[in-house]
């Protein structure tokens, strides 16, 4: 071999050498350790291409990340978007018309789940809600994911939302590689949050009016009430400077409510949860809350839900502190805009200068791929 065959072939080595490294040093990279909002200690593929989501109104946060198509990665999901909030998934089947063929799985804790359509697609990653853990526990969803290479992953923005919508973007971000991203939208929220904090802390218990939240209003035309404990819609009414009526009165997440218990107590605001569930329900009286709501039909659905048997009578219907407010609220990370409609409700003069109109129109430049449109809060004009 002559000395310019050997240099070549020296040279020819160190480059196969150099790229097996930088090959086997990506691999590596690739693998990341997460501990997810269920304390699980996960390890799952860096930046995957592939991934599943347990519920559609995911979508809500995902796409505070992949700004560009919250579509590029996703690859099956449920319907629950489609089906409950349909306004929001005609905005981004526009956007991203492909969308209509995305598969739908059901829920990744019954028997409808095709776990076999899952994993033959090369999902990489499925996201799960942390309150549906003990389920996915109880079925073996979990294992049988692990055993065909697939991660889990637990987020929430239901269950303890001022607590875990953080962790969960920034736990997202991580994975997806958006960490600039999730940086980007909690700092937003830490500003929006923390105006309402500020000003709450210095307002005396005795001043805090009750406050009851009458989830999915008028839903069901026959069937009153559900409300929320110290949790979710109603944490966030109590952290807005209310004293939510379910905290005081049980424990958990959510329970049934007699009408005879909420007349007694006459509670001095009100705020009812909308969105348009008249494709799922087409007889529900709900505020149909959206991105294709307007303003004449929420007072038209307000007046209706004002005037049901015994209503008419309450204080919160007489003095003008009758509102209803976007279901979807308490399942997103965007509830920092509901909280800002409580505090001003609860306070009106306190929050004066607080415009959660201009703050998601804001949220909707800064972070999201949709144009902001429709109405998501209204209250019962007076005189109707």
């Amino acid at each position: 071999m002559t000395v310019k065959n050997l240099t070549r072939g020296l040279c020819s080595a160190a480059a196969a050498l150099t790229l097996s490294f930088a090959s086997a040093t990506i691999a590596l990279a690739e693998t990341i350790k997460v501990t997810d909002i269920a304390g699980r200690v996960v390890e799952v593929e860096k930046n995957p291409s592939k991934v599943v989501i347990g519920e559609g109104r995911m979508i809500y946060s995902i796409a505070l990340l992949d700004q560009e198509n919250p579509f590029a990665r996703v690859v099956g999901w449920k319907d629950d978007m489609i089906n409950y909030d349909p306004d929001a998934y005609r905005k981004y089947l526009a956007a991203y018309p492909e969308i209509k063929n995305l598969p739908s799985f059901g829920s990744p804790y019954a028997d409808e789940w095709n776990l076999e359509a899952v994993i033959s697609l090369g999902t990489e990653v499925v996201f799960m809600n942390l309150g549906n853990l003990l389920k996915a526990q109880e079925s073996d969803i979990i294992e049988k994911l692990e055993e065909a290479g697939v991660a889990t992953v637990f987020v929430d923005f239901r269950q303890d939302p001022t607590a875990n919508s953080i962790p969960s973007i920034q736990l997202m971000g991580r994975i997806f590689d958006k960490r600039d991203q999730a940086d980007a939208f909690s700092d937003f929220y830490q500003q929006q949050t923390k105006l309402i904090y500020s000003r709450v802390s210095q307002i005396p218990v005795e001043d805090r009016p009750i406050v009851f939240i009458e989830n999915a209003a008028g839903y069901n035309p026959s069937k009153c009430c559900t409300t929320y404990g110290a949790a979710n819609l109603g944490r966030l009414v109590d952290l807005a400077g209310g004293r939510n009526w379910g905290s005081m009165k049980f424990p958990g997440f959510k329970t049934k409510v007699s009408l005879e218990a909420l007349f007694a107590d006459d509670p001095a605001v009100i705020i009812g949860t909308g969105a348009n569930w008249s494709e799922a329900n087409p007889d529900t009286i709900a505020v149909l809350f959206g991105y294709e709501a307007d303003d004449a039909t929420v007072q038209d659905r307000l007046a209706g839900l004002a005037a049901r048997e015994g209503w008419p009578e309450l204080s919160a219907v007489k003095n003008g502190r009758f509102h209803s407010v976007y279901h979807q609220f308490y399942n997103s990370p965007y509830h920092f805009v509901a909280m800002q409609a409580f505090a001003k409700w609860a306070h009106p003069e306190l929050f004066a200068d607080v415009d959660p109109e201009a703050t998601m129109k804001e949220l909707h430049e800064k972070f999201l791929p949709i144009e902001y449109s429709g109405v998501f809060w209204g209250t019962l004009n007076s005189g109707m």
